[in-house]
């Protein structure tokens, strides 16, 4: 807590609203002893330890693999612990312990962590932390993962103060047995945790509120010793908010930016957090109201610096705990800021200012952090690079056709009209580049960029689209064996494909990255959804928010059969693939099944023997557009793959 209201400043004990009990309590909290003191008269009920075993709930289980985990933090729960007053109530705070590790193991909020963020008492008084170790016995019961720090009302002076009762209390001795536990430094008031999630570990610093240069030296050292891994700072002051708790419902200014960097918090940060690229996220208490803010490291990098602190709320914030779940695979944190408490109570029962209470809505409460992960992380743990592989390696059997674009050109160079590009299966259905008239020299180039799970590292860049038509495609020879080929018993047509930021709907929309001439009337086709002058098959990115879409003419029918996936964003790499089994057709989105994947027999792909287009699309016979964006390895099969066997596949 910070006593002057909330703003950022030196220690202020004995000076403001309740500095004078603090400093009477801490004038004597050095000779006592953790367990001696005597229960505290009058307090609220509450659990103690062997009443809380008997009201455990699910194991300590998070999922160290899932790409979704949550940390939870807990801030100031000072006013819970006034036992020099005789004001003491641990149920708040045990029903938040409860949650915690109920939700462990629950795979929707997957609990791996709770960090506290000090001043875990009002008075630093044996007796308050007395009963503060009995509310953490009960994690300790259930094998929870957790890390504390010392607030300024838990004791007094930097890390270099010698025994304290907090230190006996909550000190390293208390993580002994726990597997997170890392380390402390020889003073014990800054300790090392490192937890497993996402497949990885993630270190947490946990730092005195008053860290000393030797302190920030041992913490220099074990990021250093852990060079891989993304570090989290949790410490009591860091950064305060820029605006007071005069403003309800504390929404002034912008969100996302209403903190700065305290006194004490810019020696965190030039000492420790600038330098340290692994550092991503800073989380600290002491003042109120909540705030955030982002700051570039020396790397320029963000590092999110986020204050939480509900002690100014009812029943001083009643053991509220913020919950940060990450999602490795959106590419973001999304933060709530609940109650257990409050929750756990029945609805009807609760008071009027238990109900504000349960959850906290305001956007410095409840927000999300974008954050990509894997970009974020590089400059320290960069994923490795998929190699490529042989085309040999996934010519699997029935492989009618492969092509990239690999080892052929170099990066951002043009192909010229003619230019062949080979077919890899060995089948002669090589592909040759023909330019619509009056296109630019550089419609179609080499490009270095890929998927990451490509066998081929290379793509085509084409630079196409229509009004007018332009651009350069690519086709197969007249007498190419593909081009008669109906795949009655089935078959696989895979690609990569990726749109850049300038990709357009009018423009750019309905054009085809891979498509087989031929129009549809010609071919016998008509009946519903029937349009004569498509092609007879066109693997194409709609005008309807890029979704992609298979629609053929197959042998059995008269009308077409489409699928439709959903959209897709631009700048990112997408594999697609449509699998015909004999009788149905699916088409996958980066392996995944689509909704609109219509259960309607449909056998083979019709053909009038003319030739297979790249990046061309035909209307009535003639080229009305030429796809815009990248395309990387194409193959055809003649027989359904499962997803294990799609060139993605590991």
């Amino acid at each position: 807590m910070c006593d002057d209201g909330g703003r950022p400043g030196q220690d202020v004990a004995g000076r403001s609203r309740r500095g004078f009990l603090r400093g009477a309590a801490l004038a004597g909290a050095g000779a006592a002893v953790v367990g001696t003191g005597a229960a505290v008269a009058g307090a609220p009920p509450a659990l103690a330890a062997d009443a809380a075993g008997q009201r455990r709930g699910g194991k300590w289980g998070p999922d160290p693999t899932s790409l979704q985990f949550t940390v939870a933090v807990m801030p100031d729960t000072q006013f819970l612990y006034w036992g020099s007053q005789d004001s003491v109530d641990r149920t708040p705070q045990e029903e938040s312990f409860r949650y915690i590790i109920d939700n462990s193991g629950n795979p929707d909020l997957n609990i791996v962590f709770m960090a506290h963020l000090g001043d875990m008492t009002q008075d630093a008084d044996p007796s308050s932390f007395e009963e503060v170790d009995k509310a953490f016995a009960l994690l300790d019961a259930h094998g929870a993962a957790y890390s504390v720090v010392a607030g300024n009302h838990d004791l007094s002076g930097d890390d270099t103060r010698g025994d304290t009762t907090y230190l006996r209390t909550m000190g390293p001795r208390r993580f002994k047995k726990s597997r997170t536990f890392a380390g402390a430094d020889a003073t014990g008031y800054n300790t090392a945790h490192i937890f497993q999630a996402a497949g990885r570990s993630w270190l947490l610093l946990a730092l005195d509120w008053r860290t000393t240069d030797q302190g920030f030296a041992w913490a220099n050292e074990v990021i250093r010793a852990h060079a891989k891994m993304p570090v989290i700072i949790t410490t009591h002051d860091m950064v305060w908010s820029t605006y007071d708790d005069n403003v309800f419902p504390y929404e002034s200014g912008d969100p996302e930016n209403n903190a700065g960097l305290s006194e004490h918090g810019q020696k965190v940060w030039d000492e420790l957090v600038e330098d340290n690229d692994q550092v991503f996220l800073t989380v600290n208490g002491h003042y109120w109201p909540p705030g955030r803010t982002t700051k570039k490291n020396a790397a320029g990098n963000d590092v999110h610096l986020h204050l939480a602190n509900y002690q100014n709320r009812y029943f001083g914030g009643g053991g509220m705990i913020r919950l940060y779940h990450f999602d490795l695979a959106r590419d973001t944190i999304d933060v709530e800021t609940i109650n257990p408490w409050v929750l756990a109570q029945d609805p009807a029962s609760r008071n009027e200012l238990a109900a504000e209470l349960s959850r906290v809505s305001g956007p410095v409460d409840n927000f999300s952090v974008p954050v990509d992960f894997e970009k974020r992380f590089s400059g320290f743990d960069p994923v490795p690079v998929r190699p490529a592989r042989p085309a040999a390696r996934v010519l699997v059997k029935g492989t009618q056709a492969y092509w990239r674009f690999d080892g052929q050109g170099a990066d951002g160079t043009a192909l010229a009209e003619g230019h062949r590009v080979p077919d890899l299966s060995g089948r002669g259905n090589d592909l040759t580049v023909v330019s619509v008239p009056g296109s630019a020299a550089d419609a179609l180039t080499w490009s270095a960029d890929h998927h990451p799970d490509q066998p081929g590292h290379a793509s085509l860049r084409f630079a196409g689209g229509r009004g007018p038509v332009h651009g350069a495609y690519l086709t197969t020879g007249a007498s190419a064996p593909l081009n008669r080929e109906t795949f009655r018993s089935g078959y696989t047509i895979e690609a990569f494909v990726r749109m850049p930021l300038d990709w357009d709907a009018g423009r750019n929309g309905n054009a085809s990255f891979l498509s087989r001439r031929g129009r549809a009337g010609a071919a016998g086709k008509h009946g519903k959804n029937t349009d004569p002058d498509e092609p007879v098959a066109q693997f194409a990115i709609t005008n309807n928010g890029r979704e992609p879409q298979f629609n053929h003419y197959p042998t059995n029918n008269t009308y077409p059969t489409t699928n439709w996936g959903h959209g897709l964003v631009e700048l990112r790499w997408w594999h697609l693939a449509v699998v015909n089994d004999g009788r149905f057709t699916r088409l996958y989105v980066e392996g995944a099944p689509v909704a609109d994947n219509p259960r309607r027999l449909s056998v083979g792909l019709s053909s009038l023997g003319l030739p297979w287009l790249v990046g061309g699309h035909e209307y009535a016979g003639a080229i009305d557009v030429v796809f815009h964006g990248n395309v990387g390895d194409i193959r055809i099969v003649n027989r359904p793959l499962g997803a294990r066997e799609f060139l993605t596949a590991k």
